[in-house]
């Protein structure tokens, strides 16, 4: 796939060709026929040009576990969850862009609260079309940043609804 600037703006357009189905409840582990609201995030696949014809995606170090993911949060009051993953992408990231309204899918996760309290997860995924990077971001001392084709990333990170969604990129 080849990003130069018409390509990089059809990716915004993600959303509706690669739209995953997504529950807004999951099943509790453990619990038949008991379903309990997932916690919402909104995530960032920020995307650039890379070398050659391959798009790279930004991945972020976890601060705990430490495991690659595209950066996300919490929703953020008086934001879309669209602009609250570009604030995400900037602070987890250091990234600034143009971000697409509507996800292309999400993916499914679980979170170990600091007091040991697990959460089911679902993070919206949107498409974020880098324009500028910067050293100097409000987690650069504790994040881990780093650039790789989303068939790599793909390889990269442990989550399985995440692992699919980008090997269909």
């Amino acid at each position: 796939m080849k990003l130069d600037n018409a390509h990089l703006k059809n990716a915004l357009d993600l959303g509706s060709r690669l739209r995953l189905p997504t529950l807004p409840f999951q099943r509790a582990r453990g619990v038949t026929g008991f379903f309990r609201p997932a916690m919402v995030q909104a995530a960032a696949l920020c995307l650039r040009p890379g070398p050659g014809d391959t798009p790279e995606m930004l991945l972020v170090r976890t601060l705990t576990t430490r495991r690659w993911i595209p950066p996300k949060g919490w929703p953020v009051e008086g934001l879309t969850l669209a602009e609250a993953a570009a604030q995400e992408a900037w602070e987890e990231g250091g990234v600034r862009g143009t971000v697409a309204t509507s996800p292309i899918g999400s993916f499914s996760y679980r979170k170990i609260r600091k007091n040991g309290v697990t959460l089911e997860c679902r993070a919206d995924l949107f498409v974020l079309l880098v324009d500028s990077v910067s050293d100097d971001f409000p987690e650069a001392d504790v994040r881990e940043r780093r650039w790789a084709t989303p068939a790599e990333a793909a390889d990269l990170v442990t989550e399985p609804d995440l692992r699919d969604l980008l090997r269909r990129l």
